[in-house]
């Protein structure tokens, strides 16, 4: 049975692969929170996944690890970067899913100047 973006979106930690200009792919280990029919993660604006979602919003995503290594199938998705203001709605939902150790990211991560630092990415099973 192939694996759906429902059974990824349910994994602790979500394998994002994105993908250079000349399509190489550059997999990211990141926390993900589902909303809906989709996920969202935070992650800083001026990583290169960001720079490389703004070229192509063409992703995968596959449970992992939480150094990034594969525990399944890979599943195609769509990325989009969200306006910041999302970003404390983000950083509320991470803080529910991952209990204290996702506040206490939060807490570090906008004390280093998140809500203006970073972005929310949103995921999309492709249809």
């Amino acid at each position: 049975m192939a694996t759906t973006f429902a059974d990824v979106a349910g994994s602790e930690y979500v394998l994002l692969t994105t993908f250079t200009k000349d399509g190489r792919p550059k997999p990211t280990a990141i926390w993900a929170v589902v909303d809906g029919d989709r996920l969202i993660a935070i992650t800083q604006e001026k990583s290169w996944k960001v720079k490389r979602i703004r070229n192509t919003p063409r992703v995968t995503i596959a449970e992992c690890d939480r150094s990034g290594k594969p525990k399944g199938e890979a599943v195609e998705a769509t990325a989009a970067i969200l306006d910041k203001s999302t970003n404390g709605a983000t950083y509320d939902a991470l803080g529910r899913r991952y209990g204290l150790l996702g506040k206490t990211f939060n807490f570090f991560s906008k004390l280093r100047g998140g809500m203006e630092k970073n972005v929310t990415l949103e995921l999309r099973p492709v249809n």
